[in-house]
């Protein structure tokens, strides 16, 4: 039996997971492609990794726009959405409009928290599949992804209010199946740390990430370019960045009702391993403040401020990082209004 499989936003990310899943057996994997569509369609994705090699991916089908996906008449079973978060300028539930079906699962691989919100309103009766990843990636040229080290992912079914890990009802079970379904497809596709979890732990892991992400992310804008590397190498860097870690890591289980897991690292540990990377990469953040484009600022700054004070809870430090960059972007987009007059 044959598994269809649509990537949604074929950028860096996207691409190199499709890449992977395109080796299972029985498994057809196609992208919507935006801006680098002209490059994939002529010559597929040139993928260069140090974990799995140079390698060529051709996607079953390429579309330039979800109108083509939707006329294909296609009966996808997992659509993977990997574009990034941005529910200050638009909807992106709106693009799978007409693609979702009966038995389609919509798998998230977006930072921040609250992104399945969106989803679950537009599509009710579906399968809501959350992932959480951190590889680092990036397309160098249309087309073109270098692959540098991580590629741990963790997925985990959508379903609020629920506390069992069996399912307390069919959909329930029918959403935990189809997890495990696609965990084991990354796994076949030589994804070795692809993780399995229940809905309560995933958020618990989305928590954990908006920790490194919140900090990370936001200061490297507001210091002019700097490397996470260089922040953690930093001594008053250091402690600050600590600093939101710490207040997102003890925030969280007063949210979730539930301590964290012992596995996931502490801030310490984090920001060894990040003394340790030398590859001088940058947090996407910067690099969409550099290029000019939205950051993804309420999905990792605003949405934990908004859920946290829901349960009378502030963050003060995520909150100047918010407000700040906020600002910044406001009058920066303010200043390119008002030169184009």
């Amino acid at each position: 039996m044959t598994t269809n499989i649509l990537i949604v936003g074929a950028g860096a990310v996207g691409a190199f997971y499709a890449s992977r899943l395109a080796l299972v057996p029985s498994t057809l994997v196609s992208v919507i492609c935006r801006s680098n569509y002209n490059a994939v369609h002529k010559n597929g994705f040139s993928i260069n990794s140090p974990k799995y090699g140079s390698y060529t991916f051709t996607p079953h089908l390429t579309f330039a726009n979800p109108r083509q996906a939707i006329e294909s008449k296609i009966k996808w079973d997992y659509i993977v959405v990997s574009t990034k978060a941005l529910p200050d300028v638009s909807d992106d539930s709106e693009i799978l409009g007409g693609l979702v079906g009966e038995r389609t699962s919509i798998v998230l691989v977006q930072n921040g928290l609250g992104v399945e919100e969106p989803y679950l309103k537009r599509f009710p009766s579906a399968i809501i599949l959350s992932a959480v990843t951190i590889v680092s990636a990036a397309q160098t040229s249309p087309g073109v992804i270098k692959h540098n080290r991580w590629t741990r992912i963790s997925v985990g079914p959508y379903l609020p209010g629920s506390i069992s890990s069996e399912g307390n009802n069919e959909k329930e079970r029918e959403a935990i199946e189809s997890n495990k379904r696609f965990v084991q497809l990354l796994k076949d596709g030589e994804i070795k740390d692809a993780e399995e979890y229940s809905h309560s732990k995933l958020q618990m892991v989305r928590w954990h990430k908006i920790a490194i992400n919140a900090s990370m992310n936001p200061s490297a804008v507001l210091s002019n370019g700097s490397t996470n590397n260089a922040m953690a190498m930093d001594s008053e860097l250091y402690l600050h960045l600590k600093g939101v870690m710490d207040e997102v890591l003890t925030t969280a289980p007063k949210v979730l009702g539930t301590p964290l897991p012992k596995e996931l690292a502490t801030s310490e540990a984090i920001l060894k391993s990040t003394q340790r990377n030398t590859s001088g990469s940058k947090p996407s953040m910067l690099l969409d403040w550099e290029g000019g484009k939205r950051m993804e600022l309420e999905v990792i700054l605003g949405n934990p401020i908004r859920i946290a004070r829901e349960k009378g809870l502030e963050m003060p430090r995520l909150q100047t990082l918010y407000a700040l960059l906020r600002k910044a972007q406001e009058n920066r987009d303010q200043a390119k209004s008002q030169s184009r007059l």
